[in-house]
């Protein structure tokens, strides 16, 4: 009598999958996967009649193989006349640990749209563009697969295309800000408001944070948003999302225990 209860919890059971990109056949699986990821989440821009995918879309491809960005360097390389930052991002395997890919980017206030942009919003877009042609380089079959165009749209010269640089009012006092936000494994309604001087999350803080999303008490949802916001963490806030994961995680089996 219990066996179709079990079935039905088994079937409500999230599943979490992972995928292999030296397996084709598991990523084309994976196109089917985030083509459905990309439409519900609206990760796309619609630019002259073609799609092109956001990062956040890019970085949930990536998220699904194993390959997750490490920012090596924010490099300010402005003049007197000129906000510009250059970015370099690394792409580590977590399986093998090895880099399996790498993007540069820059980001100059000299470009169209982008005249009254703030500091931090050309050093973020600079990074946020490194790590979509990272991505690229590697997975830009994956997202054809996908049925959308193999280019970031942060790449593409167009203005109004990226939320993390809206024009601000001209200032002549650097921004060095640092994120007020208390709780790390919150959605990312807003991108990080960074310089390059940030100590950006470590690979093994990386790595560690997603292990602990793979704890079966974690939800598919709160891993998603996790995975789609891992970047953006600095070495602070990352040990933040490791401690509050543990006492998530800690506090959820205690309640299975107490309710067996």
């Amino acid at each position: 009598m219990n066996q179709p209860n079990k079935e039905i919890k088994e079937m409500k059971k999230p599943k979490v999958e992972s995928y292999d990109i030296a397996k084709s056949d598991e990523t084309l699986h994976l196109a089917t996967d985030l083509a459905k990821f990309i439409k519900e989440n609206r990760l796309f821009q619609n630019i002259q009649g073609k799609e092109y995918v956001n990062v956040e879309g890019w970085q949930y491809a990536g998220s699904r193989l194993g390959i997750l960005p490490v920012v090596e360097h924010v490099v300010n390389i402005s003049t007197d006349d000129e906000i510009k930052y250059q970015a370099k991002v690394n792409l580590l395997d977590l399986r093998s640990q090895l880099v399996v890919g790498a993007g540069f980017a820059i980001c100059s206030n000299r470009e169209q749209g982008k005249k009254y942009y703030q500091e931090f919003a050309i050093a973020s877009m600079a990074q946020t563009r490194a790590i979509g042609k990272a991505y690229r380089n590697i997975l830009a079959w994956v997202i054809r697969a996908a049925g959308y165009e193999p280019t970031p749209s942060e790449e593409m010269d167009y203005g109004g295309n990226e939320a993390a640089a809206k024009p601000a009012v001209p200032t002549e006092k650097k921004a060095t800000m640092k994120s007020s936000r208390e709780t790390p494994v919150a959605e990312a309604e807003k991108p990080e408001e960074q310089s390059g001087s940030v100590r950006y999350a470590s690979a093994k803080q990386k790595e560690e944070i997603i292990r602990l999303l793979n704890n079966p008490t974690i939800t598919r949802q709160e891993k998603t948003k996790m995975l789609l916001n891992i970047n953006r963490f600095d070495e602070e806030r990352a040990a933040q999302a490791i401690d509050k994961l543990k006492k998530v995680i800690e506090e959820r089996e205690d309640g299975q225990s107490a309710a067996a």
